[in-house]
């Protein structure tokens, strides 16, 4: 299927792009953003961050308040959305009630006056594509969600447009059909190979989907790369915190040189930093004897008594408060007896889960106490109220300047 229409070039650019609303109230600040050709990119953020009105100033849903919006080679600042040759798909499917699936997919190619034929062939390799062939004379109350999306998705295939932008399309769907969805969402872009910008709260998400991911904090880009980039060099503390599962656990530590080792102090514990981390952030010698931000994912962290020669000084001793049995894997939750990291960053975070998560951050700053997470082996015999001896992979931890909030890298930085 040619997934162009007939255009050659499908670049979208955003030049310093910013909303600003009636009452003063700034969604969106100085945002700048190229998406090749062809490129599916995820727009990720918590709840109010932008992200959508973003997606909806590209659409032409939204008047742009500064800077400029290119798609192709033509500036759409001021095009109505129907001369952008782009086509949405949103959370809610849309779908006309009285038609079948066949006509609601070729509704729109009608209004357009699209030849009898060429309707035809559309609408059926698009059902071929999306695997509704079967599907085509039913209507939307015989559907499951997941077949009204892909409907809804076939609507917006078969316009031939120039980008495709979908805000929150499987939000709707239960979790078992999301992930279902979402494959096939994937799969489909890369066979029409269409430009995509796709809008989702879910980080897991925008990891399994996006070729890039754009993090977006109230209103402003906080680091745009590829998923697995985002997850093992986050730019700053908030992308930290948002981009993995069970999140980053992060602590306020002390740098300094034991034996001529660098290790990190906090809580009375003390950790020597592997070589490899070292050589992958140069600058952090320049943090020798000084208060930084240390990052350890839960799966950085292991039951010792499964890991063959842990050295001493890679081990956490500690109480196991919480565990919760997944089958593939065990999270056990710790405390730590130093102060959480409250920073702008780690509040929102904390409020994006919940108001409850947000009061507990601040009685732990109060409490002078940090809760972790440790993502552990099935294997592991680990029980609630017994003690356990962790092994902590120091090779991948991650440090932060604490009073700037982004990471420790090169020797730029800092």
């Amino acid at each position: 299927m040619s997934s162009r229409g007939g255009s050659a070039i499908a670049e979208i650019a955003l030049n310093e792009v910013t909303k600003v609303y009636g009452d003063g109230t700034q969604a969106i600040s100085d945002l700048s953003l190229d998406i090749v050709d062809g490129e599916f990119m995820v727009f990720v953020g918590p709840s109010g961050c932008g992200k959508t009105t973003a997606l909806r100033m590209v659409a032409g849903l939204e008047e742009i308040s500064g800077g400029t919006v290119r798609i192709g080679d033509r500036v759409v600042n001021d095009l109505p959305p129907k001369d952008r040759d782009i086509a949405m798909v949103f959370q809610n499917y849309a779908l006309y009630p009285h038609m079948t699936v066949y006509e609601n997919m070729a509704f729109a190619l009608k209004l357009r006056r699209v030849d009898r034929a060429e309707v035809d062939r559309r609408v059926r390799e698009a059902g071929g594509i999306l695997g509704l062939s079967a599907l085509l004379g039913k209507r939307p109350r015989h559907l499951s969600g997941g077949q009204r999306q892909r409907v809804a998705m076939g609507r917006a295939i078969v316009r031939e447009p120039q980008a495709f932008l979908m805000d929150e399309p499987l939000s709707n769907l239960d979790a078992k059909l999301r992930v279902q969805t979402r494959a096939e969402v994937a799969r489909i872009q890369r066979e029409l190979r269409v430009t995509t910008i796709y809008v989702t709260h879910d980080q897991t998400e925008a990891m399994t989907l996006g070729e890039r991911v754009a993090v977006i904090r109230k209103g402003r880009l906080q680091q745009v790369a590829p998923p697995q980039t985002l997850y093992n060099q986050p730019a700053n503390l908030f992308v930290a915190g948002f981009i993995g599962s069970p999140a980053m656990n992060m602590v306020e530590a002390e740098l300094s040189r034991r034996d001529g080792d660098l290790s990190v102090e906090f809580g009375g514990i003390s950790l020597a930093v592997a070589p490899e981390a070292m050589r992958d952030r140069p600058a952090l010698k320049r943090y020798e004897n000084r208060k930084v931000v240390v990052g350890i994912r839960p799966e950085d962290l292991e039951d010792a008594a499964l890991v063959s020669d842990t050295p001493n000084d890679r081990r956490i001793v500690t109480t196991i408060d919480l565990v919760e049995a997944l089958g593939s894997e065990v999270l056990a939750h710790f405390t730590v007896k130093a102060p959480p990291v409250v920073t702008e960053d780690t509040k929102e975070l904390a409020a994006d889960v919940g108001t409850d998560a947000l009061t507990s951050l601040e009685d732990r700053a109060k409490e002078a106490t940090s809760v972790f997470v440790a993502r552990l082996s099935p294997a592991t015999g680990s029980r609630e109220g017994e003690r356990i001896e962790l092994f902590v992979d120091t090779a991948r931890f991650h440090f932060f300047d604490p009073e700037t909030g982004l990471g420790i890298y090169g020797d730029d930085a800092g």
